[in-house]
Order: structure tokens, then C-alpha cells, then sequence
């Protein structure tokens, strides 16, 4: 299973939210490059980028620290946040993303999401099924919907997607465990290469997604609050 740090980005800055509310922000580095640059040390390859300004702007805003850290690190990072238009695609690619992770366009501008992922492949867009109480929410997740996160997940997988993101808002930043059953059933249900995103705490909550068959697992503020140790993730995981 592949270990995700994630890094997300408000005014330049690496910060994190509580269940995506922006007013709960904490700061824990000024620079982001210096964060991926110790992960990197870590011997962790990969990296979940996302714009925070962006997702609430609707458009691509951070991509300057997307370049600086692409730049300055061989890291293969996966960017998501704001991403609406062809335009906002292609920054990110240019600006080093290795994939690019779509959520609130694959709900609101279907057509132009498959747009993507027939020009671009299936190994560089990522589906972003980000849900609070199994209904996918959109807009930085200031926006929910009706729409089952199953349903979500297997109707985009008709369509050939292969890589999914799922985050459970009620779990994020909370360090309080995983949504495990919704993740076995997702695994059930779907064929889908499934990284699990949200509330991750512990070393154990990491094995256990492992046992379950995830493809990846994003962590975030336990790694920044120091509940999981960078040299743990490399010995043990």
C-alpha cells in the first residue's frame, strides 16, 4: 500500500482544516517545499497537493508552490483543488503534477471530466469522491449533494476509471480512525484502486487499511501533529 502525505495549501502555506472547514485552518509550515523535502528524506515518493484557495475559487490558484516543490523534489505528486477548466488542467500538468485529482468538476461538468480522461489517460486522472454521510460533497466541501458515494464511484467506473480518492468528511482531521466499513465496501462493490483519505491516527489505522486492500492511504495531520512518525511509516508500512 502506498503511503500519501498530504500537503494542503492556503496562501502559500501548509496547513491543515478540521472536516474541511477553512475556519478551523492551523498553519504548521510557511513553506511547503521544506515539508516535502523531509517526506522525501523519509524515502516516501508520493504526494497529495491540494489547492485550498483553489477549491474555494474555483479555479487553480497554488500552482507556484506545485512547481516549486515538483521542481525541487522527484516526488510524484498527485494535485487536486479548483481544477474546472482545460485551462486549469494544463497548469497543473506543466507545472509537475504527475496525476490530477477531479471531484467537484466530475459531479457538476461530467462531460468535460471524461474530456480529460480520454486525453490524458487513465493513470493520470484520479476521481476525488469526497462524501459526508455517503453523500458526495463538493466545492472545497462547502457544497453537498444527493448522490451516494457508491453510486458515484461505480457509475465513473463504467466510464474506466481506475484510481479513486475517497475522503470521509466526518473523519477528516479528526485523528479519531477510518471509515473501514464504507472502504470494504467500496473494495466489495468496485474494482476500483482505492485510496482511502480521512481520520487516519495511528500506525494500526494504516495496517488496517492495508488488510482491507486499499491501494493507498492519505495522512495528514497525524503525521503533522507527530501521532505517526515519519521513520515509523518507512520501517513499518
Amino acid at each position: 500500500m502506498r503511503i500519501i502525505p498530504a500537503i494542503d495549501i492556503i496562501d502559500g502555506k501548509c496547513v491543515r482544516l478540521t472536516k474541511g472547514d477553512y475556519s478551523t485552518q492551523k498553519v504548521y509550515n510557511e513553506d511547503p517545499l521544506e515539508v516535502a523535502k523531509e517526506f522525501e528524506a523519509n524515502g516516501i515518493q508520493y504526494l497529495h497537493m491540494v489547492d485550498l484557495d483553489g477549491a474555494k475559487s474555483s479555479r487553480i490558484v497554488n500552482q507556484k508552490v506545485l512547481e516549486r516543490v515538483a521542481t525541487n523534489t522527484s516526488m510524484k505528486i498527485d494535485f487536486g483543488g479548483g481544477i474546472k477548466s482545460d485551462d486549469d488542467i494544463r497548469i497543473a500538468f506543466e507545472s509537475g503534477a504527475s496525476k490530477i485529482t477531479g471531484g467537484s468538476i466530475a459531479v457538476k461538468n461530467r462531460e468535460l471530466f471524461l474530456e480529460w480522461f480520454k486525453k490524458y489517460g487513465a493513470d493520470k486522472i484520479i476521481l476525488g469522491a469526497d462524501c459526508l454521510n455517503r453523500k458526495i460533497a463538493t466545492q472545497g466541501w462547502l457544497e453537498n449533494s444527493e448522490t451516494d458515494v457508491i453510486d458515484f464511484i461505480c457509475d465513473y467506473q463504467q466510464k474506466g476509471i481506475q484510481y479513486v480518492i475517497c475522503t470521509d468528511i466526518s473523519k477528516d482531521g479528526m485523528l479519531e480512525g477510518t471509515s473501514n466499513e464504507l472502504y470494504k465496501e467500496i473494495i466489495e462493490k468496485t474494482n476500483v484502486n482505492l485510496i482511502a483519505s480521512g481520520g487516519v491516527s495511528s500506525l494500526d489505522d494504516l495496517i488496517r487499511l492495508k488488510e482491507l486492500g486499499c491501494d493507498g492511504a492519505i495522512v495528514g495531520k497525524a503525521i503533522y501533529e507527530g501521532k505517526i512518525k515519519l521513520n515509523e511509516l518507512r520501517d513499518k508500512i
